[in-house]
């Protein structure tokens, strides 16, 4: 290992996470490598199909910002204040802060990427090398060995190797055949096909043919479906249905698909004129959450869906990966001669947010898919807004900590927990009874 190599920084992997720790240290001036096993997104359209809309919130603008690329989310984002309930023929909006001005921001992924991709390619100290396959590291030697696409192989070497390889990570693989190292993945019995509602030339909301600046549900007990907008006026929706039951992928072959949009997302079927084509031809994806222990050995280290993989439904995913990557690259920058010390100290305080969001975003799928169209959802979600207008930060929403702060999520749940317990202990099981049902009586008879 030759003295370059003893700052140089090795990044298995050029999504959002990889990308955004490459820009974050190039521009802190640190050499970097990055691996990636497909080729050069930019050479290429972007892949329909298989990709959740990303809604980006406070913690993945924290990190663009740290990278100086706030403004140009803006360029590419879509807010959305709140989201717009599809049932039995109507809709109810549901703003997601007490003000109704904050908001999440609908961002296509495959764009979201390519912008970072360019970003961290600015930076003269980043290098990218596409078509290369991780096949094996080994943290104690602190090598990794590729693959090009005509099988050659090659190993490269650095103090610093990160795997910021996704959710099947090559990285995080190799981890897993040392000692002592802890690995879990949990499949939901539901899984994800991508559809679209495409631009319209007329309409009271045209280019859009439904309301833009919402997330759009259609729940349905057990199953539901969302919808994204996009910049170009149409929508990613993605159906959340059971592999197998009565309202899932398995009962609803393509040629019946219209026949059982028609009955239960009328509003949505009336506005896809591609949706038998769609349903048929895109894939059906699995949901996972993913969990290891510790994310690193020595000076090989995981970050984002490589360390802990989550389910979509908090749109937590890509934010809490960029919280990694600004973590790791600030411990990084910090000290540079001490590499397993900013790692050890990286995973310390990042290992329990994981954790966190991971089971929040659990948590979130039932809220969406089975109470969003309840009137006692409905009452809880005024009473929380009431109680944040009454009482400021005192009480805070737990949606709104998640999404509209940077509280570690570890101590936004605490946070959420202890409110509640203090709201009840200062007024009364009876006194907080009375104001959860003159809450309900507001969401019944007052419209949204």
């Amino acid at each position: 290992m030759n003295a370059q190599d003893d700052t140089r920084v090795i990044i298995v992997g050029a999504g959002l996470a990889g990308c955004l720790l490459a820009r974050l240290l190039g521009r802190g001036g640190r050499r970097v490598t990055v691996y990636e096993r497909r080729g050069d997104p930019r050479g290429r359209g972007p892949l329909g199909g298989r990709s959740i809309n990303l809604a980006i919130s406070a913690r993945g603008i924290d990190g663009l910002k740290a990278a100086g690329l706030e403004g140009h989310l803006r360029d590419h984002a879509i807010p959305m204040p709140g989201r717009m309930i599809h049932q039995e023929g109507r809709t109810v909006f549901q703003a997601y802060s007490a003000s109704g001005e904050k908001a999440i921001n609908s961002v296509s992924r495959s764009e979201l990427n390519l912008l970072l991709l360019d970003a961290a390619d600015e930076c003269e100290e980043v290098e990218f090398r596409f078509g290369m396959a991780c096949l094996d590291v080994d943290p104690e030697a602190g090598t990794i060995r590729f693959a090009d696409e005509e099988g050659r192989e090659q190993t490269d070497r650095a103090t610093v190797i990160v795997g910021a390889d996704g959710a099947y990570s090559g990285v995080r693989g190799a981890l897993q055949k040392t000692p002592r190292f802890s690995f879990s993945q949990d499949f939901l019995e539901d899984g994800y096909k991508e559809l679209t509602i495409p631009a319209v030339k007329e309409g009271p909301h045209a280019p859009y043919a439904i309301e833009p600046r919402a997330l759009h549900i259609w729940p349905h007990g057990g199953s539901m479906m969302i919808a994204l907008p996009n910049l170009d006026g149409s929508f990613t929706c993605t159906l959340f249905w059971p592999y197998e039951g009565p309202h899932s992928f398995g009962a609803v072959p393509p040629e019946e698909v219209r026949e059982f949009f028609d009955r239960f997302y009328p509003d949505a079927s009336a506005v896809m004129p591609d949706l038998e084509e769609e349903y048929r031809s895109n894939p059906i994806g699995p949901l996972a959450t993913m969990r290891c222990r510790p994310w690193h050995r020595r000076g090989v280290v995981l970050i984002g869906d490589a360390a802990h993989a989550i389910v979509p439904f908090y749109g937590q995913g890509a934010n809490a990966s960029f919280e990694d990557a600004k973590r790791l690259a600030e411990g990084l920058l910090a000290a540079p001669g001490d590499p397993i010390g900013a790692i050890e100290g990286y995973y310390r305080d990042r290992v329990d947010q994981g954790n966190a969001i991971a089971d929040l975003a659990l948590q979130n799928f039932i809220e969406m898919r089975d109470h969003t169209g309840k009137g006692w959802f409905r009452a809880k979600k005024r009473l929380e807004h009431l109680l944040h207008g009454l009482l400021g930060d005192r009480f805070l929403p737990l949606y709104e900590m998640v999404s509209f702060t940077t509280i570690p999520y570890a101590e936004a749940r605490r946070k959420a927990r202890r409110q509640w317990r203090t709201l009840y202990a200062a007024t009364g099981w009876t006194t907080g009874v009375v104001i959860l049902i003159l809450a309900a009586v507001l969401a019944i008879t007052l419209p949204g």
